[in-house]
Order: structure tokens, then sequence, then C-alpha cells
């Protein structure tokens, strides 16, 4: 059986994380979403609301799971019982970092290799970050991210100007 984790912080999920779900769902007999709980940031999102965003977008995916993690990749695919992480890339400067994190990690553990997935031509430009920024300038991100987070976002973003 073959388990991948696909990890990431999720903040919030948006159509191109949605792409490589799907895509590599269909390359192994179990997809875990690993959203992480990093102290480094300040998430829009708590992980339970991202666990739970993504739960509701994923739940027509087969063999996908969603769970949360804190901590290095390599322990938590271990725990996991994992032996492949999928990456996505979106340009040369995603595939240096990924490329350098891929290489530390299996130093660490040899026995988990990383797949990279190339995003899809029309997310190629999307990132989590950049959703933010138009939803705090009131744009739409309808084309960026499902529905149910347009509305979780919205939400944020009314309580943040009050």
């Amino acid at each position: 059986m073959i388990r991948a984790v696909y990890p990431g912080s999720f903040d919030p999920a948006t159509f191109g994380h949605l792409d490589i779900i799907r895509r590599s769902s269909t390359l192994v007999d179990e997809l875990i979403v690993g959203v992480l709980n990093n102290n480094a940031k300040s998430p829009l999102f708590s992980v339970e609301e991202r666990v739970r965003m993504l739960e509701e977008v994923t739940e027509n995916i087969p063999k996908v799971k969603i769970v949360p993690f804190e901590g290095l990749l390599v322990e938590f695919a271990r725990k996991m019982d994992a032996r492949m992480v999928i990456r996505g890339l979106r340009a040369i400067t995603d595939f240096e970092y990924e490329l350098q994190m891929a290489q530390t990690n299996h130093k660490m553990e040899p026995n988990i290799e990383t797949a990279f997935l190339t995003t899809s031509l029309e997310y190629s430009y999307l990132s989590s970050s950049t959703v933010k920024e138009v939803a705090a300038f009131g744009g739409d991100i309808s084309q960026f991210v499902p529905e149910i987070v347009i509305e979780k976002i919205q939400e944020k973003m009314i309580k943040r100007r009050v």
C-alpha cells in the first residue's frame, strides 16, 4: 500500500491545493493531507478551522484524509506510516526551496521519498497569501478558492474590520 503525505499550511486552501490533492490521490492508495501548525506564522485560520474546511472541500475525493500536525514533516510521515511526500511546484523558486527540503528530509529519513507535481497552468500564479491580500481589499476571490472558503474568509475579514 502506498501512503503519501501532502503537507502544507493551507491558510486558506486554494483551487491550486485542491488540484494537487485530486491529482496525487489518483497516484496513491491513501493521501494524508497534513495541515501544519506552524508557530512561526500567524495564520488567518486556526489549524482546526483549516482542517474542517479541507474536510468539506475534499469530501468527494476518495482516499483522502485530513490530519493536523506540528513539528518535523519526516516525523509526521513516519507516524502516518507514509513512504512518500507530495509537493506542488509553481515556479523555479519553489523548486529550489522544495529540492533543498526534500534532500534534507531524505537525509533524516532515507525511506521517505518526495514526489513533485507541477501545478496546473491555470493555478501556477496562485498562493494563499495572494488570496488573503485580494480578500483584505474586498476583491473577488471566487476564481481562487471554493465557495465555503470564500464564506469563511469573508467572516474573518469582517471581524478584522470591526
